[in-house]
């Protein structure tokens, strides 16, 4: 197979071809109750990952849905456009060609192109906070992008070191102008404090956006239960927005045909229950909607979210508590509680999630994601429904991947998280925007 050593200084921003190469020896220290970041394996038709399951015994429910055998796709051209940025967190391709990216904490939209990026754009006051500080997460563009140019986005109001509950909102990108402009908060979530003050910045928090063909929005939104191991059930609540995907019309109503509108006592917004940590939201070409999120220790999962679905978070698990216990009775699998379509144990921590839509046949029927505490990208491949291959990439870099896109010119776009587990506003500036080229 043929590999490419990682060429490039970071100081200034050259080209590289790169291919998969095998961790260095020395491997990060792993936050407190989370696994080390494994030494990855690349031998064509076994596992990448071959540690022992946290829960020390196989728990699928069919062959594939963990431990996929992994497979080298093509070699690809590998360009730092940004190294210089704030706990990034999403970014969205402009049609301009350059790229609209996020910060975490302090909240900040900036522009990144060919002389790096922007200044942090004006306009996030039009939210109208009353904290002394906002964060932001995912944006995604409108699909009348292009004439409207109307953006989307998810933040947090921050404020004595409590992160309160993700919002969405929308607004008007003027990007000649370097602004954000009619701003319109679209929904805030209930409760608008999280259960546990404790919790990091964005700590489970969600925040994901994807639109679909109906042309609704699509949004996780994370449980903010801290750790145990019988976490207060209320993914599984109604009246509340925690743990669950919502969908909403681009006005902020209740989207139309929504399972639980009309239910006592349920939120109207509600599309689907049972999630902890959704970190990852995208659309595969099929039409599928498929999210991502964290585990506790183990059962990092990959789910097809569908309409009115119960993820089972806390009722099952494939993971266990940080501490080593079981979460709640210790099961994975329960009649009326979907299965995810796959899963990591010990945990890798995904962050973004996209499928690809290019021209490589290489990468065709792939889905990327990027893993925080597995410090990779991960290529998974799905045929019939099911993951048949697995593929670590960037595993030199040893860094936290947070999100992934693919472009409209067929091209992957990677950000490195520059912060730990948790972000905080003195995150230090070095989170780096990648753009991947497959050769084949």
């Amino acid at each position: 197979m043929k590999r490419l050593l990682l060429a490039l200084s970071f100081a200034a921003l050259p080209t590289a071809l790169v291919a998969q190469v095998p961790a260095a020896q020395t491997t990060p220290p792993a936050a407190s109750g989370l696994p080390a970041t494994p030494t990855y394996a690349h031998i064509e038709g076994q596992p990448v990952d071959t540690r022992l399951p946290e829960k020390k015994v196989d728990t699928r429910q069919f062959p594939q849905q963990t431990r996929a055998p992994y497979h080298h796709a093509t070699d690809f051209k590998m360009t730092v456009l940004a190294d210089n940025l704030h706990a990034t967190w999403a970014s969205a391709l402009l049609p301009s060609g350059n790229l609209l990216v996020t910060e975490r904490l302090p909240g900040a939209f900036k522009i990144v192109g060919k002389s790096g990026a922007s200044a942090p754009l004006a306009g996030l006051e039009g939210l109208h906070v009353t904290t002394p500080m906002t964060g932001l997460l995912d944006v995604v563009l409108d699909p009348g992008f292009a004439s409207n140019h109307t953006i989307f986005f998810t933040y947090f109001e921050y404020g004595d070191k409590i992160v309160y509950n993700t919002a969405i909102a929308r607004a008007v990108l003027d990007e000649s102008a370097g602004a954000i402009r009619d701003v319109k908060v679209l929904l805030k979530t209930s409760p608008f404090a999280p259960n546990d003050q404790t919790l990091g910045a964005g700590t489970k928090s969600g925040g994901r956006i994807a639109i679909g063909a109906d042309g609704f929005l699509y949004v996780t939104i994370g449980d903010r239960d801290n750790a145990g191991s019988h976490p207060w059930p209320v993914a599984q609540y109604l009246d509340t927005h925690l743990g669950k995907v919502v969908r909403i019309t681009k006005e902020g109503k209740p989207a139309p045909g929504n399972p639980f509108i009309g239910k006592p006592g349920a939120l109207p917004e509600i599309w689907a229950i049972g999630l902890r940590s959704p970190e990852g939201l995208a659309f595969a070409p099929d039409g599928g909607l498929y999210e991502v999120e964290h585990g506790p220790r183990g059962g990092d999962e990959f789910n097809l979210i569908k309409k009115g679905a119960n993820y089972g978070w806390p009722t099952v698990s494939h993971g266990i508590d940080y501490r080593g216990d079981p979460i709640g009775d210790g099961e994975v699998a329960k009649p009326g509680i979907e299965q995810p379509v796959y899963y990591w144990s010990p945990s890798t921590a995904p962050g973004g999630l996209t499928f690809y839509k290019g021209s490589s046949k290489a990468w065709a029927g792939s889905a990327f994601v990027g893993m925080l505490n597995g410090r990779q990208l991960d290529r998974i491949k799905l045929a019939g429904g099911k993951v048949v291959e697995e593929e670590v990439l960037l595993t030199d870099m040893k860094a936290r991947i947070r999100d992934v896109r693919v472009g409209s010119d067929g091209a992957l776009y990677v950000m490195t998280d520059s912060g730990g587990t948790a972000i905080t506003e003195i995150t230090p500036a070095t989170g780096q925007l990648l753009k991947l080229v497959p050769e084949n």
